[in-house]
């Protein structure tokens, strides 16, 4: 006999078909594994939107792991009637070879089911050996019916480890969920489940005998958010391609199956109230029921979007009452947007431009202005928000150039105008920032509001920076000046929201400062920089003060202070996340600088190399020549004094940008040339340097005095040194005084008062020992070894000078080392006297080869690699 429903109709046999799995499906464990999860809970529950993949999902379950006895049923919108629906479980069941007692029943009528049959069916199942699951596809046909869900749960929960009910739903169902969640007796698969990622993307790509590279496969995969049913569109329609991985890439959803599918499935299933909210907020990343209403100029859009997510139909909540649309769905409606109304995106977007700028969201704001065309808006906005600083740093820098490049070229106005000249600045096209500059302040507002406040507030601040790029600090002073006075006009609530601008001003007004040589009052205004609120739009203000301050200190002789200014300056690059191309170097070349006074090369090295990876290094020029200078140091450090003289006349040649020359650089490159000339054994050059550009500061004075004693002028060098002495140069730092009292050593061991020259190089040694300065003693000349050499006392207390660990510092010993040669010995003794190969030749009447040779042997005996190293062991062990 033919099985019907209650009401008459035949039992339709399709409805219990497991759905077969094509050859193309992708198989993924991680979801199946998910399922199996459900055979030991009461209810698994897997809900996405349309496409998702759910029904395939769990027909390749039953497939793949066969899951014991299973009963199979799509449901279909006329089982919204209790009776027809409990018919059509109860017909699964036997369908699907699951003997039902002979006494159970079946429903009497369609719109009702009798509550002893439900109870006949849970006591059923309970008493069963194993458990059956019961699959219901497509559950949310009878998402409105209380009825059906309220029976469901009686079953469910009377049938004990009988039933594992598994429902198939775009919708949640009316089951207590929130219960089962709680008892941990719930397996929930949600969309973000569903998704494809991107290896299963290549796995779908794949089948379809398509061969897509990763790349390709997570392109594609974040194009359709991972969604089934338009990954296997796109592919399908990439089989027909020329060039199928070019084609999933730039491939138009406007017009595809994708889109058709996404229409004709999703968007005109909804009433035309719904349609046109989502055709009108497709133009938004987020969507607020606000804003959406003020795009569509009623008042439905909270209930609308809160149905529209309860119904999985593409639009997922993502907090604090915003939504998101599925980024293809959203492509695809923002071109049927312009079929269905053309002209009206941008009217849209302005809209959008309006209600985010008022709500504070000013970089969504102008995102909406430029897509309007609004350019004149977007620039206002911009202005008006104190928001010039973040073209110039911060994270949003390159995305807000790139936008802001978009703009037409005959938008007039200050405003425009000052965002040009920052993009221009922030490029280093300084004449073209300049021009845009002077355009904007011809055009100033000369009324008291806030917006004209902001506007010359924003010009004064590129005009600060306009002169640190020119080196005037001059101009920078008076850019300042005009700055401070625009901020007394504004609120300070409004100048708080955007403190990068004001740290961006100090530091070049620092900057431009330390460029002119005022030092004081250099480490005065970026110090204050330096205080500015710790958040990411001030990182690199921060970061670049620091630097700064660390070349202060190390151009003043401090080399402590300038490491500690410099790790500073590293930590906060790396605590706000700089990457290595966006610093300022200039912490690298400082630290770079204070390793090479230690005589601590291969340290100098990488932090010189970590410095020439900045962008600073090509467009600063002060990172530039001391990138140059110190480069130089290594050549000669390393006993190449020529090379270190070519490379400072390649540099010397080299224009810097600046328009004002910096009488410290000078100085600098000054100093360089002379001790690389003193290297080179050539003094008469080394003073002829100064005598063509003359010193400015106590360092390059030393450095003159230094020159002159090796060319003979040992009395002119301590009228030099003695003008030193004067109140206006008192206070040098420790590297300036090692330096002074180097020079004044050898002055006197020139002048033949050799008491007085060890007494200058003990203090030396003395002034030098705190900070590690090997670097001075080496570099000071021949004088300095054979003083060591013929007074080993005068070193006895300074063991650092060759290496040895600083203070504190334990290092184990070892086995006593091979025993050292009467002649091994003799050379150990000179080589702690900071002599060279040669001279230690010399001294003994040895060649160099066979120097060399008791170097090799000492070092495999006290087994070390170096010299520092070995005379250091020598000491550990009392060989010294």
């Amino acid at each position: 006999m033919r099985a019907v429903t209650p009401g008459g109709d035949p039992v339709l046999a399709a409805r219990f078909a497991v759905p077969t799995v094509p050859r193309t499906f992708v198989r993924r464990g991680r979801l199946l594994d998910q399922l199996a999860e459900g055979l030991r809970t009461p209810l698994t529950l897997v809900n996405g939107p349309a496409g998702a993949g759910k029904t395939l999902l769990v027909a390749d379950w039953i497939t793949a792991r066969e899951p014991g006895d299973v009963a199979w049923l799509t449901v279909e919108p006329e089982d919204n009637a209790p009776g027809v629906f409990w018919a059509y479980v109860l017909h699964a069941f036997r369908h699907h070879g699951i003997a039902l007692p002979s006494d159970i029943g079946s429903p009497a009528r369609p719109g009702e089911v009798d509550h002893s049959l439900l109870a006949r069916v849970a006591a059923w199942l309970d008493g069963r050996d194993r458990p059956v699951t019961l699959v219901l596809d497509e559950f949310d046909r009878v998402a409105g019916c209380a009825e059906v869900a309220d029976g469901l749960q009686f079953v469910l929960r009377h049938a004990g480890d009988g039933l594992r009910l598994l429902v198939i739903s775009r919708t949640e169902p009316l089951l207590p969920l929130y219960r089962y969640r709680a008892a941990g007796e719930l397996v929930d698969i949600r969309g973000a489940d569903l998704a494809f990622r991107a290896e299963e993307t290549a796995a779908l790509a794949d089948r379809h005998g398509l061969a897509l590279s990763g790349a390709g496969a997570r392109v594609l995969t974040a194009r359709t958010g991972g969604w089934a049913a338009g990954l296997r569109l796109c592919t399908l329609a990439a089989q027909r391609a020329d060039a199928p991985e070019a084609f999933l890439a730039e491939f138009e959803p406007g017009h595809s199956t994708v889109a058709d599918f996404l229409l004709g499935e999703v968007l005109r299933a909804h009433p035309s109230d719904t349609q046109d909210l989502l055709l009108r907020a497709s133009i938004l990343e987020e969507i607020h029921p606000d804003l959406a209403n003020a795009l569509t100029g009623r008042v439905d859009a909270e209930p609308i979007l809160e149905g529209l997510q309860r119904a999985n139909a593409f639009v997922e909540p993502i907090g604090h009452s915003w939504y998101r649309l599925h980024p293809l769905f959203a492509e695809i409606l923002r071109v049927h947007l312009g079929v269905r109304h053309p002209g009206l995106e941008p009217e849209l977007h302005r809209t959008a431009a309006h209600w985010l700028s008022r709500a504070g969201l000013l970089d969504e704001a102008l995102s909406h202005a430029a897509d309007a065309g609004d350019w004149e808006l977007a620039a206002d906005e911009f202005i008006g928000r104190l928001a010039i600083g973040r073209l110039l740093t911060g994270l949003s820098a390159e995305r807000l150039d790139g936008l802001f490049a978009r703009m037409a070229p005959e938008t007039s106005g200050p405003a425009p105008d000052l965002v040009r000249a920052a993009r221009e600045l922030a490029h280093h096209d300084v004449e073209r920032g300049v021009t845009y500059l002077g355009r904007a302040e011809q055009n100033l507002p000369d009324d008291d509001s806030d917006d004209a406040a902001a506007v010359r507030l924003s010009c004064a601040v590129l005009r600060v920076l306009a002169a640190r790029v020119a080196g005037s600090a001059d101009l920078a002073e008076l850019a300042a000046k005009a700055a401070a006075e625009a901020e007394r006009a504004l609120p300070a609530d409004r100048l708080d929201q955007c403190p990068e601008l004001t740290a961006l001003m100090l530091t070049d007004l620092g900057s431009a400062q330390l460029w002119a040589g005022r030092f004081d009052a250099a480490r005065s205004t970026l110090s204050e920089a330096v205080r500015s609120p710790q958040e990411p739009s001030t990182a690199f203000a921060r970061h670049e003060a620091l630097s700064r301050l660390a070349l202060i200190d190390f151009l003043q002789g401090r080399p402590g202070h300038a490491e500690s200014h410099a790790r500073g300056a590293v930590a906060e690059a790396e605590h706000s996340g700089l990457p290595v191309s966006d610093r300022t170097g200039m912490a690298q070349l400082v630290l770079a600088a204070v390793a090479i006074d230690r005589d601590d090369l291969a340290a100098a090295q990488g932090h010189l190399d970590r410095a020439a990876a900045t962008s600073a290094a090509s467009r600063d020029p002060v990172v530039a020549v001391e990138l140059a200078i110190l480069r130089s140091r290594m050549l000669f450090a390393k006993g190449d004094p020529r090379s270190a003289l070519l490379a400072l006349d390649d540099m010397a040649k080299q224009p810097l940008v600046s328009a004002e020359p910096s009488p410290w650089v000078s100085d600098r490159i000054a100093m360089a040339m002379a001790a690389a000339h003193l290297a080179d054994g050539d003094p008469k050059a080394a003073v002829k340097v100064f005598e063509d550009r003359p010193a400015h500061g106590p360092e390059s004075l030393v450095a003159e005095a230094r020159a002159r004693v090796a060319a003979g002028e040992g009395e002119r060098a301590l009228r030099i040194l003695d003008e030193l002495e004067l109140p206006e140069h008192r206070d040098p730092g420790p590297v300036i005084d090692v330096w002074i009292l180097l020079t004044r050593a050898q002055a006197a061991d020139a002048l033949g008062d050799f008491a007085a020259a060890e007494s200058l190089l003990l203090r030396a040694l003395a002034a030098a020992r705190p900070h590690h300065l090997r670097r001075p003693f080496l570099d000071a000349g021949s004088w300095v070894r054979r003083l060591l050499l013929h007074r080993p006392a005068l070193a006895r207390e300074h063991a650092w000078l060759t290496g040895t660990p600083a203070p504190g510092r334990k290092e184990p010993v070892g086995p006593r080392p091979e025993t050292l040669s009467a002649r091994e010995r003799d050379v150990l003794e000179r080589l702690a006297q900071l002599m060279s190969t040669e001279e230690i030749a010399a001294d003994l009447h040895l060649s160099v080869n066979t120097v060399k040779t008791h170097l090799k042997s000492i070092y495999r005996k006290l087994a070390a690699t170096r010299r520092g190293e070995a005379v250091r062991r020598a000491r550990e062990f009392g060989l010294l």
